[in-house]
């Protein structure tokens, strides 16, 4: 009996090393719809000798076909690398401190022409006034402490999520009465440097030296006027950035002209709104 099942278990498990594959793994893999389970017991294959059988069919390596999860659509675009982003970090930082040094030396410190804000007496506040009608309202020791701060954070990397895909009802009626705005605008400019030069010939204001004259003293004497001699001078650094953030939004066959007068202060300002290009959305 037992020499019977040693020679049965021996017909059952071939020597490992004629052992075969009964199939390839093509083979196995070619008809995957029906699973059926068979009731005949089957022998355990023999342990696999290390170093001694190893079957090509067993190392082949079946690739995924799984793919990588794409980013979603309206995910934020990412922070400026490299030279770009440090220009920009560097831009920001020295905004920022000219904010600094505006707020100081024209509010504050004592030392610049005129009284700073805590000291300020009623001829100041009645000729800031009298300033502000004679520009439509604007005050001009407010200009550039706003508009730094507007430089500053324009620097910041856009977030896609948060930017208006369409203008709003303001922004549109702005953009489609810039070239009003526009002309506007360059005939108050013009007049307003002629009337300086030439206006009221017979209220003995003297002539275009003693005017001159009278503008140098009034600057050193009065914190507003020196003030505004500060905006126009930061302005005249803005205006160029400004409108060269925005070129793509003028006529393509005037983008050459707006870009060589931007850097002439008002004038470049005049051309780039009568130049937009409005029959694109902006």
């Amino acid at each position: 009996m037992a020499t019977a099942t040693t020679s049965s278990v021996i017909h059952c498990f071939p020597p490992i090393v004629n052992l075969r594959l009964p199939l390839s793994h093509r083979q196995l893999f070619a008809k995957r719809s029906v699973v059926a389970f068979s009731t005949k017991p089957c022998p355990s294959p023999p342990p696999l000798i290390a170093g001694k059988y190893q079957s090509p069919n067993l190392r082949t390596v079946l690739a995924c076909g799984a793919t990588r999860r794409k980013a979603p659509a309206t995910s934020a675009p990412p922070l400026p690398e490299g030279d770009d982003g440090n220009v920009r970090r560097v831009l920001q930082f020295i905004l920022w401190i000219a904010e600094g040094v505006y707020i100081l030396w024209l509010f504050l410190l004592p030392y610049a022409p005129g009284d700073p804000v805590w000291a300020i007496s009623s001829d100041t506040v009645n000729s800031l006034v009298g300033l502000s009608l004679n520009f439509f309202f604007i005050l001009p020791l407010m200009n550039s402490a706003f508009l730094i701060p507007y430089m500053a954070i324009r620097l910041n990397e856009p977030n896609a999520q948060n930017t208006p895909r369409r203008p709003s009802q303001l922004g549109s009626v702005m953009t489609n009465g810039a070239r009003f705005v526009g002309l506007i605008g360059g005939a108050i400019c013009l007049i307003s440097t002629l009337w300086a030069l030439y206006g009221r010939p017979d209220g003995n204001f003297g002539g275009v030296s003693g005017r001159l004259e009278f503008l140098l003293s009034y600057l050193g004497s009065e914190r507003l006027a020196y003030a505004f001699i500060w905006d126009i001078c930061l302005y005249i650094i803005f205006q160029p950035w400004l409108i060269g953030d925005n070129i793509q939004n003028v006529e393509k066959s005037k983008v050459g002209l707006v870009n060589y007068l931007r850097f002439v202060p008002a004038v470049g300002l005049v051309v780039y709104l009568l130049c937009l290009n409005l029959d694109e959305e902006l």
